[in-house]
């Protein structure tokens, strides 16, 4: 998703043969920042721990507001405002994957969301609704978080909240850290490709990430990861297998 509002309805990333595209409704527009993100984690976690696809989100705004590590407050500018908008957008929105490779050619459609009430009424966020507000998540998406989960702790995320792209490293370093098994060097230029947001040069992107970092550090501390530099120009990230931020509970 992208870091900041871009003024679209479609949003592309790729890597290599596979390509992601996240598209909205024209009267919607595209999820962006880190409230989706936050929204992200908390969905595929009560998706995983109630093996279900139909999550309540709770019968007061307040309480969901609390979850998330939000303030109940107003305004334009105000966490409860922000944190509608996005929800619109993100339950809205569908991604389209696509792999066009030397060897063929394939694309699934994902939906977030198949549908969502939202009937908390935000000038009263203590409020206790007669319905529950609650997200049925697309079949696609939710048997993905089912089959392959990968634990992160939001409150992390939560910690990051004022960086999206700290949001973004956390969570690729956490799944990566899963399956990695010997030391592997990750170019900026594709790191770059794989994050939520468009940077004009690589450079740009490499600052930001290069600031990003310490932030994740600090919440992921068993990370094994670090900035190669060779001949004096940077190349990109060295990781080295690390635990994961969460241990996985087996069934």
């Amino acid at each position: 998703m992208p870091h900041t509002d871009p003024a679209a309805t479609q949003y592309e990333r790729s890597n290599g043969s596979l390509t992601l595209t996240m598209m909205a409704p024209q009267k919607v527009g595209l999820p962006y920042g880190s409230l989706p993100r936050l929204l992200l984690a908390w969905l595929t976690t009560e998706a995983v721990r109630t093996k279900e696809p139909h999550l309540v989100l709770g019968n007061t705004l307040r309480a969901f507001l609390d979850q998330l590590g939000l303030s109940s407050t107003g305004g334009k500018r105000g966490d409860i405002t922000r944190l509608r908008n996005q929800m619109r957008r993100l339950f809205s929105s569908s991604v389209n994957c696509t792999y066009d490779g030397p060897s063929g050619w394939a694309m699934a459609n994902v939906n977030v969301a198949e549908a969502a009430e939202l009937w908390w009424d935000p000038k009263q966020p203590d409020q206790a609704e007669l319905w529950d507000s609650t997200v049925t998540l697309g079949h696609r998406f939710f048997e993905e978080i089912i089959r392959r989960p990968v634990p992160i702790d939001t409150r992390a995320l939560r910690a990051l909240t004022r960086s999206p792209l700290a949001i973004d490293l956390y969570v690729w370093l956490t799944h990566r850290m899963s399956y990695l098994d010997k030391p592997v060097l990750v170019p900026w230029e594709l790191l770059a490709l794989q994050t939520g947001a468009h940077y004009r040069e690589v450079r740009q992107f490499r600052r930001n990430a290069l600031r990003a970092l310490p932030k994740v550090a600090a919440v992921y501390p068993l990370a094994r990861v670090a900035p190669v530099v060779e001949s004096g120009q940077p190349v990109g990230l060295r990781l080295e297998p690390s635990p994961t931020h969460m241990r996985s509970r087996r069934r």
